[in-house]
């Protein structure tokens, strides 16, 4: 029997393929120090993990709406129109069993088999599958590095043609860690509103801002009704394995998505929406001194990167991800890109990295060489962790 052909289209997150391989080293006996999975290594705050188990309790247990909870969106649509600075209904919000579900109903609902969708690039490889997987045609906006990983605008422009339909943006950023300014996001917002285009916003680590302030291109003039603001739990409380995000959209596409999520899911675990309710109600100190801690580790590991021959790394102003160039240490030690490098530090320096590809093929005329390292891990470990890089590499020279 033959398999749907849109399935060879499908991609994956290339963190979870090295995780197994890592654990694969460590059942065998091998002690690594990972940097590869985007996940914070803090617990779940305690009156959040409370608010979920009284849920369970009182049976909160059973179907809820697909678009979610109505206590819970009017919740989510206070903090949107608090944060983003734009009023926001309850009837605009879709919680979904993560982030994820948004950009895959997202895609859905807005573009066409043949349709252009432009995504950031080194970027969250789930965007290029998604697109690929609906028979869109992805096409990479190169972020770069001497703009502190934003786009070249003029080369921007150039990518609109009239197939185009969607624009994603992620600030700030997985892999670079870099955050868009709003001088940026107000360029793209006046080609979306010219061209009628729609924008996925990516904003899941908007409350993991070291410098400045966030800035949301929903928010500018015109584009709250073009717009699918996406934001989640997993990140800011350390709620990765509750599954929960939404998104913030239209009313009219809301009631897509929503049916969307009625088709594929039926509804998110209503427990879990208790939990994030108490969340964004609820003290916020365990997430603001998740960020400082991770402010501290940001400087740590762009320090010790930088004090390393062969490596460059800028300090990123968001997310916890370093994405440090490598060009030289591949070209001195004779690594033939990133991927060999990272093969190289796994096996032989014993420190779990992922390389640029992880993050999208190459942009034309792309040269240099990339590695990611998340820093949502400890200091010692950290520490321990750059001495081995450093070992590994010295011992190749």
């Amino acid at each position: 029997m033959e398999k749907a052909k849109r399935i060879s289209r499908l991609g994956t997150e290339n963190a979870f393929e090295v995780l197994a391989v890592v654990n694969r080293l460590v059942k065998e006996g091998r002690s690594i120090v990972s940097f590869c999975i985007g996940e914070p290594d803090f617990d779940t705050p305690a009156h959040v993990k409370q608010a979920g188990m009284e849920a369970i309790a009182r049976n909160e247990t059973h179907y809820g709406p697909s678009a979610g909870l109505i206590s819970f969106r009017e919740e989510i649509a206070a903090y949107i129109s608090r944060t983003r600075g734009i009023a926001v209904d309850p009837e605009e919000v879709v919680v979904t069993p993560g982030a994820k579900p948004i950009i895959f109903h997202g895609i859905l609902a807005c573009v066409d088999e043949g349709d252009e969708v432009i995504y950031p690039n080194p970027g969250f490889p789930i965007y290029e599958s998604m697109i690929n997987f609906v028979g869109a045609r992805p096409v990479p906006a190169a972020l770069l590095e001497r703009k502190g990983f934003s786009f070249d605008l003029d080369e921007f422009r150039r990518l609109i043609t009239p197939r185009t339909k969607l624009i994603i943006l992620n600030s700030p950023q997985n892999p670079t860690g870099g955050v868009l300014s709003r001088a940026d996001l107000e360029a793209v917002a006046e080609l979306a509103i010219r061209h009628d285009l729609w924008v996925i916003s990516d904003e899941v680590y908007s409350r993991i801002l070291y410098e400045g302030e966030f800035a949301s291109i929903a928010s500018l003039p015109g584009m709250k009704e073009r717009t699918i603001l996406i934001d989640g739990f997993s990140k800011t409380y350390a709620m990765t394995g509750w599954r929960l995000g939404y998104g913030v959209m239209n009313r009219d596409l809301a009631r897509d998505i929503a049916r969307l999520e009625t088709n594929c899911e039926s509804c998110t675990a209503t427990f879990t929406q208790y939990a994030g309710l108490e969340a964004l109600q609820g003290p916020q100190h365990a997430s603001d001194r998740m960020v400082q801690e991770f402010k501290e580790r940001r400087d740590r590991i762009v320090d010790g990167l930088n004090a390393i021959e062969g490596i460059r790394c800028l300090r990123p102003q968001g997310s916890f991800y370093v994405f440090p160039n490598v060009t030289e240490a591949c070209r001195r030690l004779g690594f033939k890109d990133s991927k060999a490098l990272q093969e190289y530090l796994l096996f032989e320096g014993s420190v779990a990295v992922l390389p640029r590809t992880s993050f999208g093929r190459k942009n034309d005329g792309e040269t240099e060489e990339y590695i990611r390292l998340s820093y949502a891990t400890s200091k010692e470990q950290i520490r321990e962790g750059l001495r081995r890089i450093k070992e590994a590499l010295e011992r190749r020279a």
